[in-house]
């Protein structure tokens, strides 16, 4: 029997790195020893897009696993925290349209749903602010924790902002210092396949032949081994989502110490949304937008109003999205990931939690030999196909509760036609009975729980029939955590410093080790 030892990544950016350190940490002991090694492939020619600067809660665990500082990630990766986002003139347009869709479960999410006992007694109270102290938080500007909590851990559940261009460097150090991953910086030129398919080896023009047993595909939008070499196909969602094209610019602070906002900002536009996140030296701003919606310069000048002045003499790039994913993750010994796999517009920040979620699935079921890879490669095929439509759906959610009539894009977004059936389903549900983690949402590859659907549905003015006799037996209990919940958010307003206070402090003294 074959056995699976050396484990090949083509491409680094941050899908490769974090790749790289996940498996390499979860296979300590077997590198360690000299029976397994991990290998990343890099061309030095290549650069990596790097724009990605939005996480999900999953980054913290997967950082404390593979033994990175929290301090040291601050302090290398211009980092800042993240909390969830604020969404603007989404559902009307106007200048008062707005809603959270923070990182913390409502209170007492395991024990009863708050949502309909807020419905059916809505004084006025946004449906973030009866049941999560986080919105609160994110008005004030302010952190989810202190300098004297430990690393990883906090008051609020969090995220991070990050640069993306000194994060996978970042990683890479990490990874090849600690974790025993090799580097090699070489240009694949061909590919070495086995009859049965199977790749066994790269020829690449600095290293020469690179040989492995289980190839991690992260060569990003050009998917060398998935797509070009194994043929697997591209599968479009363009006609659910439609933004193609997104501008984005990198805006430097008026003065060093403006607020730094700790949510990632997304204001609706006419052709589509910009997004806003705030770095503790810059924001990172862009545009995503439908091409067949707006033009290339009334796209600009959108952004350029948002920006201000400033914009006459910063660099804009412009950057293709081309939403979707391959038919299949996994085929024969080649499993993709990162851009590789498939990429959406960056809405929810899905794009590093999907990598990180492939590598942990990689690293925790590594096959022991090729006789049981296919079978391990299904199980990550169902569960990534998975993932990947409920995002889609996620996603979309945003854009079909829309009101707003104001623009074709708007309009077309609420077309059944673009809405994929499984959400179209759930929509008519939830008029009957508002989503819980214990009705559709019970399987642990959800990203997104029913929590996030609950603040982007009732944050939009969706509406739930409720019908007084099924919510009173648990009304004491609602009413206790509505109230819990007030009062955390007065007690955290007064112990939490602001984003930049606290990002400040662990410049300079760091946090305390776990």
């Amino acid at each position: 029997m074959q056995p699976i030892q050396n484990i090949v990544i083509v491409g680094g950016g941050t899908a490769g790195w974090l790749t790289a350190a996940v498996i390499a940490a979860r296979h300590q002991g077997r590198i360690k020893k000299g029976s397994f090694s991990v290998t990343l492939v890099e061309s030095p020619n290549v650069p990596i897009i790097g724009v990605g600067e939005g996480t999900w809660p999953t980054i913290r665990s997967t950082l404390e696993k593979i033994g990175v500082s929290e301090t040291d990630f601050f302090r290398e990766c211009d980092a800042a925290f993240k909390q969830g986002g604020r969404f603007a003139r989404w559902t009307t347009g106007a200048d008062d349209d707005a809603y959270y869709h923070p990182l913390e479960l409502p209170k007492g999410f395991a024990d009863v749903n708050l949502v309909p006992h807020w419905l059916a007694h809505e004084d006025g109270t946004s449906f973030c602010d009866a049941v999560c102290p986080q919105g609160a938080l994110c008005d004030e500007g302010l952190a989810p924790k202190t300098i004297a909590t430990a690393e990883y851990r906090g008051a609020a559940n969090y995220a991070y902002h990050l640069d993306a261009g000194k994060f996978a460097p970042f990683v890479q150090r990490h990874a090849t210092s600690k974790l025993g991953v090799r580097h090699v910086q070489a240009d694949v030129i061909k590919v070495n396949q086995a009859e049965s398919g199977d790749v066994v080896s790269l020829e690449t023009r600095q290293a020469g032949t690179v040989e492995g047993d289980l190839f991690v595909d992260c060569s990003g939008f050009a998917a060398l081994l998935l797509g070009q070499t194994l043929g697997v196909a591209f599968k479009s969602c363009q006609d659910v989502l439609f933004c193609d094209t997104a501008l984005a610019v990198q805006v430097p602070y008026l003065t060093p110490d403006a607020p730094m906002a700790s949510h990632t900002n997304a204001t609706a536009q006419t052709a589509g949304w910009i997004w806003d996140i705030g770095l503790p030296t810059r924001r990172g701003i862009g545009y995503v937008y439908s091409s067949r919606h707006t033009t290339g310069d009334d796209a600009y000048e959108t952004l350029a109003r948002y920006v201000g002045p400033q914009i006459k003499s910063l660099t804009v790039r412009k950057i293709p999205i081309r939403s979707g994913h391959r038919e299949t993750f996994w085929k024969n010994n080649v499993v993709a990931v990162g851009l590789a796999a498939g990429f959406l517009e960056p809405l929810e920040s899905s794009a590093i939690v999907l990598g990180e979620l492939s590598a942990k699935l990689i690293a925790e079921q590594m096959p022991a030999t090729r006789e049981v890879m296919d079978i391990v490669a299904a199980r990550f095929n169902e569960v990534t196909t998975y993932r990947w439509g409920r995002i889609i759906d996620f996603l979309k959610l945003h854009y079909c509760l829309t009101k707003r009539t104001d623009t074709q894009f708007w309009i077309d977004n609420v077309d059944p036609a673009g809405i994929p059936q499984r959400l179209q389903n759930l929509l008519k549900l939830w008029k009957t009975r508002a989503p819980w983690f214990l009705d559709e949402f019970d399987r642990l590859e959800e990203v997104f729980p029913a929590a996030s659907y609950q603040y982007v549905l009732y944050g939009m003015g969706f509406r739930t029939d409720v019908d007084p006799d099924d919510i009173s037996a648990t009304r004491g209990m609602a009413d206790r955590l509505m109230r819990d919940n007030s009062m955390t958010i007065q007690r955290l307003k007064a112990q939490m410093p602001t984003n930049r206070e606290l990002v400040t402090k662990i410049h300079t003294y760091g946090l305390q080790a776990v």
